[in-house]
């Protein structure tokens, strides 16, 4: 099995990489590895993943040497509320290397996942550990589907892989390489702006819920509108039937299409 040449250097823009053939999943590592004083910055690789996990408290068993799983740890300085706006940067920075490396037309599905051609190709999970206000770190999970490979009945309409879509194999090497530089550069101009005002109209023109029908489903219960677009600080503005707008956190609610994954 060919593993990744960026996690087999060890080291990316100055700061280490620990690749792993197989474990249990990139963001538990992190966190394990944090507390055992990881810097920021390190980066978390395996070729697969025996619990990988997603959003609510899914989990999966991931297939080795077919896609790209990694996790960044992040010790930043600023408060735990700008936390949530970590996900749309690296949604972005990764759509973008999607585009350039593939040529695909990569959007955004707000908050988390990657598609192409209305169908997921990634999934980003952020998670926090904060102690007396302060954060103690951030791990940023992504998953990409990049070779051939088999989804689950439930999947099979709603997922697809790079390349599949481009019509040549992909190098996931040079893909997880370039999606770190565009990451490294779209994080400084967050952290110096405190949100993501920098490349906000950038993300907007890659969202693909933009002014479509949404259902939003939250603990006071679901509601429909049509998105237009985020605010600077990351929440999906909704516009209601009667004109009114609502901001949704992405942390509290399931954005869904009304017409399907989308």
């Amino acid at each position: 099995m060919k593993t990744l040449t960026l996690a087999a250097s060890t080291r990316w823009a100055g700061r280490p990489v620990y690749f792993y053939e197989n474990i249990d999943s990139t963001n538990l590592q992190a966190k394990r590895l944090s507390d055992m004083g990881a810097p920021h910055g390190a980066l978390v690789v395996a070729e697969m993943q025996t619990a990988g996990r997603g959003r609510r408290g899914r989990s999966w068993v991931s297939l080795p040497g077919i896609n790209i799983y990694y996790t960044i740890l992040l010790k930043p300085e600023f408060s735990p509320d700008k936390s949530s706006m970590l996900t749309l940067v690296m949604g972005y920075s990764a759509a973008r290397a999607i585009r350039v490396e593939t040529g695909l037309n990569a959007g955004i599905k707000w908050p988390n996942d990657i598609v192409v051609n209305g169908k997921k190709l990634c999934g980003i999970l952020t998670e926090l550990s904060v102690e007396k206000d302060r954060i103690q770190n951030v791990v940023i999970g992504v998953g990409i589907n990049v070779h051939e490979q088999e989804f689950s009945s439930y999947l099979a309409d709603k997922a697809t892989f790079l390349d599949r879509e481009c019509g040549f194999r992909v190098n996931r090497n040079r893909l997880l390489s370039v999606i770190m530089e565009f990451f490294e550069e779209d994080y400084e101009r967050f952290v110096s702006a405190g949100n993501l005002l920098p490349f906000k109209d950038a993300y907007e023109r890659m969202l693909v819920n933009r002014d479509r029908e949404v259902c939003v489903e939250d603990t006071a219960g679901a509601y429909e509108g049509i998105a237009r677009g985020i605010t600077e600080t990351g929440e999906l503005i909704v516009e209601l039937a009667d004109k009114s707008r609502r901001e949704v956190f992405a942390g509290e609610v399931s954005v869904r299409g009304i017409y399907g994954y989308v």
